[in-house]
């Protein structure tokens, strides 16, 4: 027996929980009571609720635990969801829960009282409202089942506060194997077999793979399928950490930022094998630049709904991506499959050495003012391996998807589809927290810091020494870019100011510095990963310097433009 705010606390920590995000508020005060003697589970106190869900998101994505969120009624729920709309275009099983309007008040037009639940179903798993103490087991427990089962994503729990306050109730000591599914789903034999005859036949087949290689801890596989097959490999938009960049076999990533080598090795290949991408719009752009018409596409994603959703397929498997990657080797094995070409190895070592050539030419760029593709071969010198960088959606980050190097899963977290500004900060915040020990790195235009740059204080507050590059060119740069391509340079709404950002991380007892040297950038950096302190660099850019829009942009910008 127990109080409903200690329930739901050890209904956390059998998932793994040891940090809660949010803003203290009145509704949930039973909870945090019961924090107050259990010191096993961290209650992180910031500045803005819409940081607390970038915040459980970076912690989800690199742990691949519940990232918890707890939050008041009304606005402090409402603040979260640009969050958890994040959390929900990377499946990131970020767990939201909120202090509710009492029952007694409700459909009354109480204070703070909306209608949450209609808000987040569309960038939720699952919406529900615990309406009696005796069922927070019952129900906290589907919500947990649901963001960590099939392809992962945020939930949300409305629990009203008199629901959680003064009550005691009886808790089932359970496991998670007891209320959910832990082994995930293998390939039906049929499309194996079918996914074997493709590959006997093809000529130039191709790897591309996608997030749901990582969350299934598949990278180690993918790249065992690849060397036993020759197969060359390509990424995704935004997972580039999805096999080793290193390997030889790896071109680079594919997409709208992405690299000109790997969409010409799609447009060559015969044979697509898609192991847990989406083939969505900022991968494949929705149309043939990339991917041939007719091209045979074997697409393997634990989430049917997407299987040949935007490509017609070959075969399309509902499976987990390690255990399809486990069944494949078997099969090429038993069916003795021979390497792909000799001639299409050697098609794709030689894009994948134009790729490096061309990165070592800006490497060797001296131009002032700076160039951002300048300060990613920087990056790329300085960062250590098990680095986990953050990106910021806009323009100098952008140049970073096709400009960092990995070599290792769960070290590259972006705001995929949903381009959201503002996000990288403390996203970085929260992968710190899931993995200590590895440094991580914000990397952020002026315009996109500025959204959520309060959470500084919160870094100081909490030591999380994550540390932040501000890449300042003073505007908003991927609409200027826009404007200057199609619209004859008539700026309007582009241009920003900023105050100095290392006077800015000092304000707050930070460590801040300022870089506008090149050959200073590199050494910079690495004494703020090693500064075990919250730190901000900021280096200013050409502010001439825009990535060139996409090439289906028409007169007037429409779908991936905006604020990204």
């Amino acid at each position: 027996m127990m109080t409903g705010g200690r329930a739901v606390v050890e209904l956390l920590k059998a998932e793994g929980v040891r940090h809660i995000f949010g803003i203290v508020g009145a509704t949930f005060l039973d909870v945090l009571d019961a924090l107050y003697d259990d010191k096993s589970v961290e209650y992180i106190n910031v500045r803005h609720e819409q940081a607390a869900a970038f915040m459980a998101d970076g912690l989800a994505r690199v742990t691949d635990l519940p990232g918890v969120c707890l939050v008041t009624s009304g606005p402090g729920a409402t603040n979260l969801m640009t969050g958890v709309a994040a959390a929900h275009v990377a499946h990131s099983p970020v767990v939201v829960l909120v202090g509710g309007v009492a029952l007694e008040h409700q459909q009354r037009d109480a204070f703070q009282e909306y209608d949450l639940l209609g808000m987040f179903r569309p960038v939720t798993k699952l919406a529900i409202q615990i309406n009696r103490p005796d069922r927070i087991p019952e129900l906290l427990r589907a919500a947990l089942r649901t963001a960590m089962t099939g392809r992962r994503g945020p939930v949300l729990v409305d629990i009203p506060r008199d629901v959680l306050n003064d009550v005691t109730i009886a808790v089932p000591e359970l496991g998670p194997p007891a209320y959910r599914a832990t082994h995930p789903p293998p390939p039906h034999g049929d499309a194996v077999r079918e996914t074997v005859r493709l590959m006997q036949k093809a000529q130039r087949p191709l790897l591309l793979v996608g997030g749901g290689v990582t969350r299934a801890n598949a990278s180690d596989m993918v790249v065992r399928l690849a060397e036993r097959c020759g197969i060359p490999m390509i990424t995704a938009y935004g997972r580039n950490d999805a096999v080793p960049n290193d390997h030889p076999l790896y071109i680079g990533p594919l997409g709208r930022a992405g690299s000109a080598e790997a969409a010409a090795a799609c447009r060559r290949a015969d044979l697509l094998l898609v192991i847990g991408s989406r083939l969505a719009q900022f991968t494949s752009h929705f149309d043939d630049r990339s991917i041939k018409p007719g091209v045979p596409i074997v697409q393997v994603d634990i989430e049917p709904r997407d299987i040949g959703r935007y490509y017609p397929v070959a075969v399309g498997i509902e499976a987990d991506a390690r255990e399809t990657c486990l069944a494949l080797l078997a099969a090429v094995d038993t069916e003795r499959v021979v390497p792909a070409p000799e001639a299409w190895r050697d098609e794709a070592k030689r894009l994948r050495a134009d790729r490096q050539a061309r990165l070592a030419r800006e490497a060797a760029t001296d131009a002032k003012p700076i160039k951002p593709q300048r300060v990613y071969a920087e990056l790329r010198r300085a960062l250590p391996p098990d680095t986990i960088v953050t990106l910021d959606a806009g323009a100098a980050p952008a140049y970073g998807y096709d400009r960092l190097h990995f070599t290792r899963p769960r070290t590259f977290l972006t705001p995929l589809d949903l381009g959201g500004l503002g996000f990288a900060f403390p996203v970085a915040l929260g992968a710190k927290l899931g993995r200590p020990g590895s440094p991580v790195l914000a990397i952020h235009g002026d315009g996109g810091f500025l959204m959520n740059a309060q959470e500084i204080e919160t870094a100081v507050r909490h030591g999380i020494n994550a540390v932040t590059l501000v890449m300042n060119n003073n505007c908003w740069g991927s609409e200027k870019a826009y404007q200057k391509h199609f619209y004859a340079e008539r700026y309007i709404g582009c241009d920003i100011g900023n105050p100095r950002y290392d006077a800015f991380a000092k304000l707050f007892g930070a460590a801040g510095y300022y870089v506008d040297q090149i050959d200073q950038i590199g050494d910079v950096i690495r004494a703020a990963l090693a500064g075990n302190t919250p730190a901000i660099v900021e280096v200013p850019i050409d502010p001439e310097e825009f990535p060139t829009p996409a090439a289906a942009a028409r007169k007037t910008p429409a779908a991936g433009s905006a604020r990204g």
